[in-house]
């Protein structure tokens, strides 16, 4: 059992690796404008890097996190990340800050395939323990939103990266103080899972890919846009920073408890039938958002990051239905590689697109790629043995897959 302080820590650490992923986006507007950058939008793409590297580092995390131990590995995440922070903290010009950028993602690559494995390991009801995990994820993604804009205005933007940078410092110290050293790295662990056959389990992680693929490009959309969006939106109606950081981070709180209420359900709900019904609300919200200005806006954005958020904690979930714990790490590595890798196109695009075609061309291209997330979710097959609400799982080690 993961003791209570360590599982706090690890939700935590969910909470400020999705923090500082948006401490830029919060603050890029005085970011822009200390650099001398007359637009928003031109600066955008120098975050892409952090982005990539998210992704792209999540395959190196997840394979050291089971071969050399997932202890090991969060402490290089909390001590990593907060070290780049501080160190984006300091740059001097767009170029440096990027690169900057580019070493927190790298870092910020480990906790996903590595904390997550970790906290579901011993959990008997994993379905609650992602989706509080998501909670917490969220929370991040809300505090970012109110922290960078309270640091931004009342000590500057360089202050929304160096106090984040401290804290999560002062949380790796906290780690290596209550965790205790692992007696074995999970790879050499005892199975826990009957292996599915290769066939049938490359079908379901193509599907688990894709479908992270297209989730993972409405979160960064949303999460790096929604700041700007509603600056657009709500022009001549409120126009105070702070305050709407607050409304943002309004949106984010409330859409995050979905988490909760999911990971409830798919302990006792189907999963695919679960995913499907949440993703099948987002294209016609992105559709009626296009359109909408001030208070409906809000009141819509409120709706869509529900559906965003509530759809996060089913690709974990199916990685802890399908994968043994000895490569989950492993697994959750590639996927997100592919997933994350690709979905950091929409921090590059994002300032481009809203540029050139404004934000309600960018809600209708999200609206489109829910379309494609519903289709996917759709397709994915029926396992003897690995269908029912995640917390049946228990008896799946006795199963043997075949498709359905």
């Amino acid at each position: 059992m993961t003791s209570r302080p360590t599982a706090l820590l690890l939700n935590l650490a969910h909470l400020v690796d999705h923090l500082f992923l948006l401490i830029f986006a919060s603050a890029i507007g005085a970011i822009a404008a200390d650099f001398g950058m007359a637009r928003w939008e031109d600066l955008m793409p120098y975050g892409v890097g952090a982005f990539a590297l998210f992704g792209l580092g999540s395959l190196p995390a997840g394979k050291l996190g089971d071969h050399w131990g997932r202890r090991r590995m969060m402490l290089v995440f909390f001590f990593g990340i907060g070290a780049a922070s501080i160190v984006a903290a300091l740059t001097r010009n767009a170029w440096q800050l990027g690169a900057a950028l580019t070493l927190l993602g790298a870092f910020s690559a480990i906790y996903h395939p590595v904390g997550i494995p970790m906290l579901v390991r011993h959990s008997t009801r994993p379905g609650r323990t992602i989706g509080f995990n998501g909670l917490a994820g969220n929370l991040g993604v809300a505090g970012a939103a109110v922290v960078t804009g309270l640091l931004v205005k009342y000590a500057g933007w360089r202050a929304a990266f160096a106090v984040p940078g401290v804290f999560a410092l002062l949380c790796g110290l906290a780690f290596a103080y209550v965790t205790p050293a692992e007696t074995e790295p999970p790879s050499q662990r005892k199975a826990t899972h009957v292996e599915l056959p290769p066939a049938l389990f490359a079908r379901i992680f193509l599907v688990i890919t894709i479908a992270s693929i297209t989730a993972s490009l409405l979160f960064n959309f949303a999460t790096n846009g929604n700041g700007e969006l509603l600056r657009e939106r709500f022009a001549g109606i409120i126009d105070d920073p702070a305050r709407l950081g607050f409304m943002l981070a309004g949106v984010y709180v409330l859409a995050s408890f979905a988490q909760l209420i999911v990971g409830s359900l798919i302990d006792r709900v189907p999963l695919k039938f679960l995913y499907a019904g949440i993703v099948a609300v987002q294209p016609p919200l992105f559709f009626l958002a296009a359109s909408a200005q001030g208070w409906a806006l809000y009141a819509l954005m409120i709706l869509f990051m529900v559906a965003v958020f509530g759809a996060i904690p089913f690709t974990d979930a199916m990685i802890v239905r399908y994968v043994d714990d000895r490569m989950r790490s492993r697994v959750s590595g590639m996927r997100l590689t592919v997933s994350f890798g690709v979905s950091s196109i929409a921090v590059w695009l994002l300032g481009p697109v809203v540029k050139a075609a404004g934000f309600s061309a960018l809600l209708v291209a999200m609206a489109m790629i829910a379309v494609v997330t519903l289709a996917v979710v759709l397709a994915l097959p029926r396992v003897t043995g690995f269908e029912g609400p995640l917390g049946t799982r228990a008896d799946a080690r006795s199963a043997r897959g075949a498709a359905g």
